[in-house]
């Protein structure tokens, strides 16, 4: 109140003085060396005033109007602040300005806790001063820390609120740092509760470290938008890495929140694009090159062709039977402009298996080419669109506005040109197909959002430039090759390099040399391969390599680390959870050894907006740190639910944490170890291989149809295989 007093009183004297002056020179005659005299004597006791008297009121004010500025504070649960009483507030740590973005928002004076470094340097001791900040010097022994420690305590039982960032400095990963024990102690002998926040939203601003610098960067938003989340207030949290965990939850919530103000993937795409018109942005073993705007052309014109030639009105979902090739994708780059949900089939798995894909999708075309048809024959008793057919039905009169669109229209112009600003982020992008537990395929329904929000994170914790090229030897018809090697790259204004078989070690080595790959997204069968037929120069310039799908060996890990000077990292996600969840982060990528990026035997923490826990299986209930259970995750990478399943739906995601079937455990530096599956299920190679179906099928080999006796008892199982991950053994 006195701040929003002096505030209203300092800009009211200014009207008044700038009124005074003009009415003094031009009604009264008065000279302007006298005007300024008599100003001066009437406005310097006030400044004084306002300056010596007030100093607090005047640095908040000057923070005010400078947040004001540059920032745009979308604060959410302010409620949860007690208007009265102590509380430790604890947020998470992403620049520097969080503190100041803090002390605008909440309407509480908040004293905060600060390295002492930072109180007793000269040019910021004068700030230290006016807001009563508590210094804190970790190395200085354990009488300096407890008598800090002690300051906060009495602060909060003289009912102040106090705020401190538990994970002891600015996040250089990007994602959320382990939360130290050290700030329960201050807690002790007091009632005051923690208010967990989570500040989203300032990673890539000029106060954090993403590029692997401060401030050396120009920002890239004017006014940047931050989403600021209070929690409910935690009494008696039984360790900080409840504490984190609560701060993580809420980060999935703020992300979430900020989804209005979000970009779908195709209007990332078409900025991507539009701002790399003649840089090299896509290409593929079969010699295709594409610039920006010769990618953003053939999809707009591939685009006018299909609508022309093959969909119909109500035709919401279209199949594509392709490789990762260029041709698959602009095939899904112009699905997605033309506001369709693209199917892609697994042409490695059954013809029966696709069949039922097909028909639960209610798919009527489906794209692909002849070379794919010969090499694997199949009759899904639907048309077949040959894009080679289709390639030649598009006209001069298409290429032109196409590329007079790619080249010429501005791009929200072009956007709206599409209809994609009235695609919400809510629709279906895409539907991916995985099996269940029955072993019957399962038509994973993935957002607009969980695309783009995905992208967005890997984006915050790889920090992908526009130098880098991605060898994207992925299956695109897999969430990991769908969002990694396809959106990413073409959203973030990197280039891609398609290799349809990734099996094919000495093509995959070529194309890495020749187009100079920097980012690896694999599986470790397929580093296996590279590492025994790809020279040490073809790979010389990656530097980011992240596997999936698979357990990596650590002696895997540790050969492909010596042969080509990269340390490949782990990550963990399934199609549930729109590719990659969780990931190790490589410490040349995060530009600082400090902070622990990557620990091997790991899945690596939860990327941001991300958070995982265990749970108890029959329970339900969240377990402690380290404890092995039920792996769970939640945030906005959660897919919509299964394809005309609600049922199955209903059953994994619950509250929004979707059960991921997998056993592990998230130990104190929140890194998650994967230690088994509930459900049965092997991963071999990176493919999923469900054991009642084998069973199934054994069952029906081995029984005798003359017999009245039961069938043959037998149980599909696996063992650990150092080359494929694991191995299928039948007992019997």
């Amino acid at each position: 109140q006195v701040v929003a007093a002096t505030n209203f009183l300092a800009f009211t004297g200014i009207l008044l003085m700038s009124g005074a002056y003009y009415l003094m020179i031009d009604v009264w005659k008065l000279t302007p060396s006298v005007v300024f005299l008599l100003a001066g004597v009437g406005t310097v006791p006030v400044a004084v005033y306002i300056i010596f008297l007030l100093p607090s009121a005047t640095a908040r004010f000057g923070f005010w109007l400078w947040v004001k500025l540059l920032y745009k504070i979308h604060p959410y649960g302010l409620e949860n602040i007690p208007r009265k009483g102590g509380a430790l507030l604890t947020p998470n740590h992403i620049s520097f300005v969080d503190g100041v973005l803090l002390m605008i928002t909440i309407p509480r004076p908040v004293r905060f806790i600060i390295y002492a470094d930072f109180v007793y340097n000269p040019k910021l001791n004068w700030l230290a001063k006016i807001f009563d900040v508590i210094p804190i010097k970790a190395d200085g022994g354990p009488k300096t820390l407890i008598q800090s420690l002690r300051m906060a305590s009495d602060a909060l039982k003289n009912g102040e609120l106090v705020c401190i960032f538990p994970e002891g400095g600015i996040t250089r990963t990007g994602q959320t740092q382990p939360f130290q024990a050290g700030m329960l102690r201050i807690l002790k002998g007091t009632d005051a509760p923690i208010v967990p926040i989570f500040l989203h939203g300032l990673w890539g601003s000029v106060f954090s470290f993403e590029g692997g610098r401060f401030f050396r960067k120009w920002p890239k938003k004017w006014r940047y938008p931050v989403t600021i989340m209070f929690g409910e207030p935690i009494y008696n949290p039984p360790s900080a890495h409840d504490v984190g965990q609560s701060v993580q939850v809420l980060g999935a919530a703020a992300v979430e929140k900020n989804k209005s103000r979000d970009l779908t993937p195709a209007r990332m795409f078409i900025r991507s694009c539009k701002k790399t018109l003649g840089a090299s942005r896509l290409a593929d073993s079969s010699g295709v090159d594409l610039t920006g705007g010769k990618l953003l052309a053939s999809a707009l014109a591939m685009r006018r062709a299909l609508l022309r030639e093959v969909l119909g009105a109500d035709e919401q979902f279209v199949g594509i039977l392709l490789p990762a090739s260029a041709g698959c994708a602009i095939a899904n780059l112009a699905l997605t402009l033309a506001r369709r949900t693209s199917v892609n089939l697994n042409f490695t798995t059954t013809e029966a298996d696709m069949r039922h894909c097909v028909k639960e999708a209610g798919v009527t075309h489906i794209l692909t080419s002849r070379k794919v048809l010969e090499k694997k024959p199949v009759d899904l008793g639907i048309e077949f669109v040959f894009l080679e057919d289709l390639t030649e039905k598009i006209t001069n009169f298409d290429r032109v506005v196409s590329a007079f669109a790619a080249f010429a229209v501005p791009t929200r112009v072009l956007e709206r040109m599409l209809g994609l600003t009235k695609v919400r982020l809510d629709d279906v992008i895409a539907v991916i197909f995985t099996s269940g537990s029955t072993g019957e395929p399962k038509g994973v329904m993935l957002s607009h959002h969980n695309v783009s929000s995905t992208i967005e994170a890997a984006d915050q914790v790889f920090s992908i430039q526009s130098t880098d090229c991605v060898l994207g030897v992925l299956p695109i018809f897999h969430s990991f090759g769908y969002v990694a090697t396809f959106w990413l790259p073409l959203c973030v204004r990197a280039k891609v390099v398609f290799h349809f078989n990734p099996l094919d070690a000495r093509v995959v080595g070529e194309m890495a040399h020749k187009h100079g790959a920097t980012i690896l997204f694999g599986t470790p069968t397929f580093l296996r391969g590279y590492l025994k037929r790809c020279e040490k120069e073809q790979f010389g310039k990656l530097d980011l390599v992240v596997v999936g799908a698979e357990k990596m060996p650590l002696e895997l890990a540790e050969q492909f680390r010596e042969k080509f000077g990269i340390q490949p990292s782990e990550g963990y996600g399934t199609t549930e959870t729109s590719g990659p969840s969780c990931v190790n982060v490589a410490d040349h990528r995060c530009a600082q050894t400090e902070q622990k990026g990557t620990k091997l035997g790991s899945v690596g923490r939860p990327m941001p907006g991300i958070v995982a826990r265990a749970i108890d299986p029959e329970t339900r209930k969240p377990l402690p740190v380290g404890s092995e259970g039920l792996m769970c995750i939640k945030g906005s990478n959660i897919m919509l639910g299964y394809l005309n399943q609600p049922e199955k739906t209903a059953a994994l995601i619950q509250d929004g944490w979707y059960e991921t079937g997998d056993m592990g455990k998230v130990d104190e530096e929140g890194f998650v170890h994967i230690t088994g599956r509930l459900s049965r299920f092997s991963k071999i190679g990176g493919e999923m291989v469900p054991h009642l179906r084998i069973e199934e099928s054994l069952l029906k080999i081995v029984e005798d149809p003359n017999s009245q006796d039961a069938a043959i008892p037998l149980a599909v199982t696996s063992v650990p295989d150092p080359k494929k991950g694991e191995r299928i053994i039948v007992l019997h």
